[in-house]
């Protein structure tokens, strides 16, 4: 997937910044046409976005399992509250962390 990107990406480079001129742009953009239009190519499209439909709801899944195991082993997950007020206990009463605007505007000496 990382070659792909790239090669696409230096096509896209070279599309945007050749200095062939029209001519070059336009055997390019046909050559693409031609490879989208391909029939190999449109059924591995298919392919690949039927297995994408079938997986997504697996991936899913696993993605929601997966946050939820690292918001448990976080410092601010489980009992959010009580993490939160003890941080906020060990702030500073001055710092300007607990303050509803520390920048205060027109306020200057």
């Amino acid at each position: 997937m990382k070659k792909l990107t790239l090669l696409l990406a230096v096509g896209i480079g070279y599309v945007l910044g050749a200095r062939a001129g029209r001519a070059r742009y336009d055997q390019i953009k046909n050559l693409a046409f031609k490879v989208k239009e391909d029939p190999r190519v449109q059924s591995a499209a298919s392919t690949v976005a039927d297995t994408a439909r079938q997986q997504a709801p697996v991936v899913a899944d696993k993605v929601t399992s997966a946050a939820s195991a690292a918001a448990a082993k976080s410092p601010f997950g489980g009992s959010s509250s009580s993490r939160e007020d003890e941080l906020l206990e060990q702030l500073d009463p001055d710092s300007t962390a607990r303050q509803e605007n520390p920048y205060p505007q027109g306020d200057l000496p």
